[in-house]
């Protein structure tokens, strides 16, 4: 199996490779999915999974109409919610639609399990500011490959839910789906029509990684020792090698080491064989920039250098911070490090840490042609456009000086363009050409 990294050449780069440079964007497009998009679920799927979005609120569930707070949105839902994409997958469908996947539903273990689990093909037009979805594959285990039970465990499609597994990250190679999930975390793979065909645990120097909700620890579990990467820190990241050959899995954000300590401000990147379905033993970090504490997915641009969004936990336009005491209209948390960074996997320090090359601030896009189709609470420039998403979570190179943003609008629970408005599903063009030309 051809594999990307020469070990013997990786000492010799200096830590220096730490920093990068800030470059430009420029909006070139901009395309919307509305928050309220839903399909029906899968003709032989319990007639329960019409309802979606029923245990949302907490502990009970939702039987008759309730309204978020936050966004007024009124659940549970009727039909599957076609929302939350969080990534695409390198290679294209064949008719040049984006393979997308669409995330775990709610956000929880807890409040997911009538959320069932799909990718799709996705195609955005620019022009239009319009986005359709082609397919929407839906993921199943009539074969009983999951080694646990599944909410579904009694029907005979057996279709995967949010309880399930966590799904954040996508490839295809010929006729096999590769996904990352956080629950475990595991590498999945599954038939181009979604049957799964495994669940790959991962190792690291020899070890299984586990996070809290991996389906054999039970309470208590020890930090450090049972589990060792915190929840919802799992496989937010998976990308592909150009030739197919190495499958990188990056890890949400820091995991804990053997005494139960953070490794504070740095994610792990781990090499899958896509051929023999395994982890290689192969591993690599990446230094997060000041302020982020998350990535949002990552994909490659050529052999070996790749592009990562990072990412902090706030929504909304900072202008509109809420002053102390303040709760209402303003944004208790806002966006401020919001970021796509081009990485080298190929130029590594002595201690194992990627390089980092160029990077963009999505919080400062130029838009002098007034592409944007949305308004923006809070004070954005005239010709400027942000993108103040708690959770973006989809990046591509589309040519040589364009990229392709996503964001996951967690409906029912994210208002981040808006105050008070669930958000969209959004699609940005963004012209790049410093930053895909960084070396």
């Amino acid at each position: 199996m051809k594999t990307v990294l020469l070990p013997a050449a990786l000492l010799m780069f200096p830590a220096a490779l730490a920093a990068q440079e800030m470059v430009p964007a420029t909006l070139a497009g901009h395309a919307v999915l509305p928050a309220f998009s839903f399909t029906p679920p899968p003709a032989d799927a319990p007639a329960e999974t019409w309802i979606s979005g029923r245990f949302t609120a907490g502990t009970a569930p939702v039987r008759t109409p309730l309204s978020l707070d936050q966004n007024g949105v009124a659940r549970p839902f009727m039909g599957q919610p076609l929302q939350g994409f969080s990534g695409f997958a390198l290679a294209r469908a064949d008719d040049g639609a984006l393979v997308a996947l669409i995330d775990n539903g709610f956000g929880s273990r807890a409040n997911s399990s009538d959320a069932l689990l799909s990718f799709t093909r996705a195609t955005v037009d620019f022009e239009t500011g319009a986005m359709r979805v082609a397919a929407r594959v839906w993921l199943s285990d009539p074969d009983h490959v999951v080694p646990f039970r599944i909410v579904h465990e009694a029907t005979d499609t057996r279709y995967l839910t949010g309880a399930d597994f966590d799904i954040e990250s996508i490839q295809v190679i010929g006729d096999t789906v590769f996904i990352g999930d956080e629950f475990g975390p595991y590498i999945l793979t599954a038939t181009l029509d979604g049957v799964l065909t495994g669940v790959h645990p991962v190792t690291l120097d020899g070890v299984e990684l586990r996070s809290p909700d991996h389906p054999a620890l039970r309470v208590p579990a020890e930090a450090g020792t049972d589990w060792r990467v915190p929840r919802s820190r799992g496989f937010e990241g998976l990308a592909m090698t150009p030739d197919g050959a190495t499958l990188w899995a990056m890890l949400e954000g820091a995991i804990l080491d053997a005494e139960g300590a953070e490794e504070t401000g740095t994610v792990r990147i781990l090499a899958f064989d896509p051929g023999t379905r395994a982890f290689t033993g192969e591993s690599l970090r990446m230094r997060l920039t000041e302020g982020a504490s998350a990535i949002g997915d990552f994909n490659f641009i050529d052999a070996t250098r790749a592009l990562v969004i990072e990412r902090d936990g706030g929504e909304g336009h900072p202008s509109l911070a809420c002053a102390e005491g303040q709760t209402e209209g303003c944004f208790r948390n806002p966006a401020r490090v919001k970021r796509v960074t081009l990485i080298d996997m190929g130029q590594v320090d002595a201690e194992g840490f990627v390089a980092r090359l160029a990077q963009i601030d999505l919080m400062d896009i130029a838009d002098p042609d007034g592409l944007a189709r949305m308004p923006t609470d809070g004070a954005v420039p005239e010709g400027r456009f942000v993108f103040p998403f708690v959770t973006i979570e989809s990046v591509i190179a589309e040519d040589g000086e364009h990229i392709l943003v996503g964001n996951d609008n967690n409906l029912p629970f994210s208002a981040g363009r808006q105050l008070g408005v669930a958000d969209a599903n959004e699609v940005i063009r963004l012209h790049v050409p410093e930053l895909l030309a960084a070396r």
